[in-house]
């Protein structure tokens, strides 16, 4: 908890509104450890909550209306009326807000007015998941300020409908259940199959995720992640036409669709292989972990890397720039993109006696590649949401 910009959230809610927050919250971003983009094919995926995140302030308010700004921008508070949520901005940060809303109504629960304010540590449209721990955030608020009981699925699965429906990513269960099931110092084994968290896997200390940002913005409703999903949905429709067993690409092994690679567009045959081999890869890198082998953890994430580069296609020219650049220095196991692609961020598994000597000598020779130095951040997994 970064007590530091809690302290300024409360002064500032109470210099705009002239009184206290009634709640807050706070919701952590992720990191994507292993599983590129195996979430939506029912796959399995190692990942993590990170102490950077996003707090939530929330009052209820004697006004007609609902009011809400952003710290961080530095904006004035935005007024909108309970019947004007529904009323969506391109661009704005506030469509998460508005879409948590929407999805409450959905539910038969009507929201009432209130008076919010919000502040992250967390970088924007870098692949640490701000949106997640920006709808997770505002949909504890609400919960607790108007009395409403939801378990930990209902609030990920609220948060993930309202950036499908409102926003318009069609994302996955895995940065919100991330952001919802955290552990201090542990990756969370989610199957999507299920949607369920199957265990906490205890990482070895002595070791740090220092995230470098590509300083490429990335914006999921704009970029190909929508093609990328399609391509896979593609992929099972016309297997399960010849094997009505497979109805996801958890179901295939990497033998099995090799064997259909003569009836499938190369592009999408392509894609599927990332996510079926990207599945094997987060089994194989539980069981190093609990080895104690981050030797084999660590190329594990150089793999993933190489197939998302070349297989799946959603890397870009500064991601694989990191990546090539982590192995030839020293103290880094391994390194990959995270998150969605095309862009955000790539995490490196580093000895934490190295981290500052790593950082520097990697943002020298991007800054020296691409004329500006990526932004380095230190990661250690931490707990989820929470009120405070």
């Amino acid at each position: 908890m970064n007590k530091q910009i809690l302290s300024e959230l409360r002064e500032k809610f109470l210099k705009i509104y002239s009184e206290e927050p009634q709640i807050i919250t706070r919701a952590p971003g992720r990191l994507e450890i292993l599983g590129n983009h195996t979430d939506y094919n029912e796959g399995l995926v190692l990942s993590a909550a990170v102490s950077q995140s996003t707090y939530f302030a929330v009052s209820k308010s004697k006004s007609s209306t609902c009011k809400i700004f952003s710290i961080n921008i530095g904006e004035k508070p935005e007024e909108f009326s309970l019947v004007e949520m529904e009323k969506k901005v391109p661009g704005d940060w506030k469509n998460y807000v508005k879409g948590v809303m929407c999805e409450f109504r959905k539910r038969g629960i009507e929201l009432q007015p209130f008076n919010a304010a919000v502040i992250s540590d967390l970088p924007l449209s870098s692949g640490m998941s701000s949106s997640a721990a920006i709808e997770v955030s505002a949909c504890m608020a609400f919960e607790k300020l108007f009395g409403i009981n939801l378990s930990p699925v209902d609030r990920a699965k609220i948060g993930q409908s309202a950036e499908n429906n409102f926003v318009g990513a069609k994302t996955g269960l895995l940065d919100q259940f991330s952001s919802v099931y955290g552990k201090m110092d542990s990756l969370i084994l989610c199957d999507f199959r299920k949607n369920e968290v199957l265990k906490n896997v205890p990482l070895p200390s002595g070791h740090s995720f220092v995230v470098i940002n590509s300083m490429k913005k990335h914006d999921l409703v704009d970029s190909e992640y929508n093609d990328r999903r399609e391509s896979c949905e593609k992929v099972v429709k016309i297997i399960s036409s010849h094997d009505k067993n497979i109805k996801a690409l958890r179901d295939l092994t990497p033998a099995t669709l090799e064997s259909y690679k003569n009836i499938l567009p190369i592009f999408d045959f392509r894609k599927a292989m990332h996510i079926v081999e990207e599945n094997d890869r987060v089994l194989k890198a539980v069981k190093a972990l609990n080895e104690g082998n981050l030797k084999i953890f660590g190329e594990l994430l150089l793999a993933s890397h190489k197939s998302s580069r070349f297989n799946f296609e959603n890397s870009c020219p500064e991601l694989d720039y990191l990546v090539e650049l982590s192995i030839s220095i020293p103290g880094c196991l391994g390194a990959r993109l995270s998150g969605g692609g095309f862009g955000g961020i790539s995490i490196h598994l580093v000895n934490d006696n190295e981290v500052e000597n790593y950082i520097r000598r990697i943002q020298t020779a991007f800054r020296l590649k691409f004329g500006i130095t990526p932004q380095a951040i230190i990661c250690k997994a931490g707990d989820g949401a929470e009120w405070l």
